[in-house]
């Protein structure tokens, strides 16, 4: 475990180290580059602050409006279905849209119900299982100027659906369904 703190703490001196080393036995003129790279790194945040302000602006409204109360209400007879426990559903729901929307909400349900609950462990399975879809998308995507983003939205969409899945199965698999 010592190890693993030391050389987690020399690792970003250490390529620094390297880089500069490997720039000078190059005859490249490391500086320079590094100011190029962070030319481009400020046209990278500008291209992709629109669609993330966007973004973040919509989960606020989605929130603020009472309208991820109002879906998660209406969706208790499907996930009762595959036995997802309701308090779990607005991260369900959030998870794709926010990560930091998704992480507050997993805070609550850790605080609330403990992390070894069935809540707790479902919780904790589904966000590692499943992804900020669209968060993702607006900043991957929006980088390097794709607009047409054809089939992924769908695609990724589906991938989180069956994490939330398998999240609730393998945890009551595992763990019991209570």
């Amino acid at each position: 475990m010592e190890l693993i703190k030391l050389l987690s703490n020399l690792a970003i001196p250490l390529m620094f180290f390297l880089i500069i080393s490997y720039g000078l036995t190059k005859d490249v003129k490391v500086y320079d580059c590094f100011i190029e790279g962070a030319k481009d790194g400020i046209d990278t945040v500008i291209r992709v602050l629109p669609p993330l302000i966007g973004l973040l602006v919509a989960v606020g409204v989605f929130r603020a409006s009472g309208a991820l109360d109002l879906i998660t209400y209406a969706l208790r007879p499907v996930t009762s279905v595959i036995r997802m426990p309701p308090e779990v559903v607005p991260l369900a729901l959030m998870r794709p849209i926010s990560g930091s929307a998704a992480l507050a909400i997993v805070t609550d349900l850790i605080k609330s119900y403990g992390p070894d609950s069935f809540i707790g462990r479902v919780t904790s399975t589904m966000m590692g299982s499943t992804e900020t879809t669209f968060y993702t998308i607006a900043i991957y995507f929006g980088s390097v100027g794709i607009k047409n983003v054809r089939h992924t939205i769908a695609a990724a969409l589906l991938a989180d659906l069956t994490g939330i899945i398998a999240s609730v199965w393998v945890c009551g698999m595992v763990f019991g369904w209570n």
